[in-house]
């Protein structure tokens, strides 16, 4: 067989060949209708709960310090003792202010005699007003120097402020204190407050009067408290907000640690998380309408662990794609195969096309 014989019947088979390709082609369906399945969308509880940190508080507490230096000559700190608003807790050494007083009495009682003839000689025009003026004004020194004197005698006895529990004695009888010196705590612990923050996308739920819940590590129980007071500036730093709760019950140690729950479930609507197509700019979702697919904006809120809550582009009633997303293009027509139920699951729906 010749050259050109082979060369003529190898491109006749081509041909042949590309004919039939074409023709395979052209049989193939165009645009084939998507099968999804569906879920209507409809309001339901979406049960969301915020966790937050927090730190136990005594309703009240301080730091007992002298408010003078000097030496201890009485010391009454029972520790852990309960003890009354107004008890002695220690007393420094003030012999010498006592002293001191007792001699600024003497000279006060003597100096109120003295302006007391002078008023009297006064009225019988034996003496001057200035003499009266002058004994009058060394009255009035003298009692400003008791009264100095008395206030510094109370700053040499320490006494409780408010009733409490006494935390551990730090000092011995004897010692010698200066104001910086601690001589112990006291903590009011029959009243117990919780300090937490919260993120400023939850200011919202910080309302005073609200009750949240409270769990620490070292007892599985949950406790109540109702928020009192909230801070009024967030924190520049962390954009959170300080917030106090009153907690109901005692047993607890100041300063442990605890979580604080606070229930955020509310009525919304929700898909199905693949429900949701992702993009740069914005969410959306396909709904189905009047037998084909529509691309539809929406906005987002609480994501579930298998659904997302949609706050803004959905109604309920709306027929929302959960499956065969990536296979609808806008306006196309659609097969809808099942419809899924609320209780999850699908009742099969036969749609005449």
């Amino acid at each position: 067989m010749s050259k050109e014989l082979s060369a003529g019947l190898l491109l006749l088979l081509l041909g042949t060949g590309a004919c039939r390709s074409k023709e395979a082609q052209d049989k193939r369906p165009q645009n084939t209708t998507p099968i999804v399945d569906v879920i209507v969308a409809q309001q339901s509880l979406l049960p969301n709960v915020i966790e937050a940190n927090g730190t136990v508080l005594a309703n009240e507490s301080v730091n007992v310090y002298p408010e003078v230096s000097g030496r201890l000559v009485y010391l009454n700190i029972p520790e852990g003792k309960r003890v009354a608003a107004g008890t002695v807790l220690a007393r420094i050494f003030n012999a010498d202010l006592q002293a001191q007083l007792e001699q600024q009495q003497v000279q006060l009682a003597l100096a109120e005699k003295t302006e007391q003839r002078q008023r009297q000689l006064l009225a019988a025009d034996n003496v001057s007003q200035a003499e009266v003026d002058v004994a009058a004004t060394q009255t009035q020194n003298l009692r400003a120097g008791v009264k100095l004197l008395q206030a510094q005698l109370s700053k040499t006895i320490v006494t409780a402020p408010f009733d409490g529990e006494l935390g551990l004695r730090l000092v011995s009888p004897g010692a010698l204190v200066t104001p910086q010196t601690m001589l112990t705590t006291l903590q009011q612990t029959n009243r117990l407050k919780i300090d937490f923050t919260l993120p400023e996308t939850y200011a919202s739920l910080a309302t005073k009067g609200k009750t949240v819940a409270v769990s620490t590590e070292n007892t599985n129980e949950r406790r109540r408290a109702t928020i009192i007071a909230v801070e009024p500036q967030i924190n520049t730093a962390t954009r959170n907000l300080r917030v106090r709760a009153l907690l109901e019950g005692t047993g607890l140690n100041p300063g442990a640690f605890a979580k604080v729950l606070i229930d955020e479930s509310h009525e919304g609507i929700a898909v199905p998380s693949n429900a949701i197509i992702p993009e740069a700019a914005s969410n959306k979702v396909v709904v189905v309408r009047g037998g084909k697919g529509t691309f539809v904006d929406v906005q987002t809120g609480v994501r579930l662990a298998d659904r997302v809550e949609v706050t803004k582009g959905l109604s309920p009633g709306d027929s929302v794609v959960v499956s065969g997303v990536l296979f609808v293009r806008p306006d196309q027509s659609v097969a809808i195969r099942r419809v899924i139920q609320p209780d999850d699951k699908a009742k099969v729906q036969k749609v005449n096309q």
